[in-house]
């Protein structure tokens, strides 16, 4: 039996998104980097070391294929992993 080719799009769209897919914490590290906050804030908002903090931020830069903040911002609201209206009060 073959397959639909709407089948065959819905996979490869969710194999994408499951690629871009984050923890809770990362995606709240990630929201605060979006705000500007620095590893050493997000440290102490988080009762998490500055360590671990980097850590988190390397592991979504890998993830995302990034090398910088802007790149991970910008790959972050391409992927939905960051609302459109992050910054807006």
């Amino acid at each position: 039996m073959a397959r639909s080719r709407g089948n065959n799009a819905l996979q490869i769209e969710r194999s994408q998104k499951a690629e871009f897919s984050i923890t809770p914490r990362q995606r709240e590290i990630l929201k605060m980097i979006a705000l500007g906050h620095t590893n050493r804030e997000i440290g102490e908002s988080l009762d998490i070391s500055i360590r671990t903090v980097e850590v988190h931020r390397f592991n979504l830069m890998r993830r995302l294929n990034v090398r910088n903040v802007a790149q991970l911002l910008r790959q972050g609201l391409q992927h939905g992993l960051l609302p459109r209206n992050f910054g807006l009060k």
